[in-house]
């Protein structure tokens, strides 16, 4: 080949690749641009829980952003007169709750303990943002629980090792799989709990057989053509309304909970109609469990004696102290007499043992 153009062709392939290594230059400094940005929601400002305002901790609404671009409302609880950086707690459920219900009445309550709380709406619900409205992600949703470990770590007023979670109901199972993955996390209590990958999977008590998940999984993407012909969701409903004479005593129980003015709220998906009925399509085949015997922070698991969800907590502890190393900083506390439901507001004999919560999280988040 001639010099001249063995010349030119390896000048070229120079340009080329300082073409190409400019390219890649400007993309991975646009990529370090990328910005977090939070949306504009539109937050309720008057009171409108379940349950009554404390006069001894300060209120206000917040938002936050998750790493998938989702903006979150919350509601913070800071103990009046507090000073200094406050250990911290973020909590979240039941699954399908928002945090005007469960969620709120326990951050307010430990937040008169002396922990900055938040409780917030999950993505696609309540306040919070997220499209379509009313799914459910067992990857999004555990970021919904880091995304509230980044705000809180970077308030003025949180010392950033110092900061829990609490999860209720669904959300106790989304709270043991953050726990396993985020090592900011010092601290994690799960109430009356359940593993929503197992329940969609094997439905109550591990009652599906291979033969009826594939019926399940045929209903639902025949119910995904349907919703998309459509143009929109069909929710599948909330908690049964009206309540069938023989429907099981847990079913009653969320009635009592859901239904009555005992915890009815107006944007509670399980007050009134329910997820999509493929939200929670994606739970089937993702366990959300797989490596919660790793957690090496400290988990506190509570459940009632008589309440449905028990088996969930027993399986998910005895899994989690399968491992000889981490065993010591877990505990698995059953209240004696109590349903899943008395966990979500105390019931009538008022079980929720805060004191328990307050000794737990003081351990390891005070010391």
């Amino acid at each position: 080949m001639n010099i001249r153009i063995i010349t030119l062709l390896f000048i070229m392939a120079i340009v080329s690749a300082s073409g190409y290594d400019a390219c890649a230059q400007n993309y991975q400094h646009h990529m370090k641009q990328t910005q977090i940005k939070l949306q504009q929601l539109q937050l309720v400002t008057k009171w409108d829980k379940v349950f009554p305002q404390s006069d001894k901790v300060n209120h206000s609404k917040v938002t936050f952003v998750n790493r998938y671009g989702i903006t979150l409302a919350a509601d913070m609880f800071v103990p009046k007169q507090a000073t200094g950086r406050l250990a911290a707690i973020a909590m979240c459920g039941p699954f399908g709750a928002v945090k005007e219900q469960c969620s709120g009445l326990y951050a307010q309550q430990m937040a008169e303990r002396g922990f900055l709380t938040i409780a917030f709406d999950p993505s696609f619900t309540g306040e919070s943002g997220g499209e379509p409205r009313y799914m459910a992600s067992p990857d999004i949703n555990t970021e919904d629980f880091q995304a509230a470990v980044d705000f809180l770590s970077t308030l003025d007023n949180v010392d950033p090792q110092r900061i829990g979670i609490l999860g209720i109901c669904g959300w106790g199972g989304m709270a043991l799989n953050t726990a396993a993955i985020d090592t900011r996390i010092k601290a994690t209590a799960v109430m009356t709990m359940y593993d929503m990958a197992r329940i969609n999977a094997h439905g109550y008590f591990d009652s599906m057989d291979e033969e009826a998940r594939y019926q399940q999984r045929v209903a639902l993407n025949n119910q995904r053509t349907a919703d998309y012909a459509r143009g929109y969701y069909e929710t599948g409903g909330g908690v049964v309304d009206p309540l069938p004479d023989d429907a099981p005593q847990f079913v009653k129980d969320y009635y009592d909970y859901y239904k009555t003015p005992r915890g009815y709220h107006e944007r509670s998906l399980n007050s009134n109609d329910g997820w999509n009925q493929t939200g929670c399509i994606s739970f089937m085949n993702q366990p959300i469990l797989k490596f919660t015997k790793e957690i090496r922070s400290a988990v506190l698991m509570v459940h009632g004696e008589k309440a449905h969800s028990r088996y969930f907590a027993e399986d998910a502890y005895r899994d989690m102290t399968s491992y000889t190393h981490y065993r010591d900083n877990k505990e698995l506390m059953i209240i004696p007499g109590a349903t899943h439901c008395d966990l979500y507001d105390g019931g009538k004999d008022k079980v929720i043992p805060w004191d328990k919560l307050e000794t737990f999280f003081s351990n390891y988040l005070l010391k």
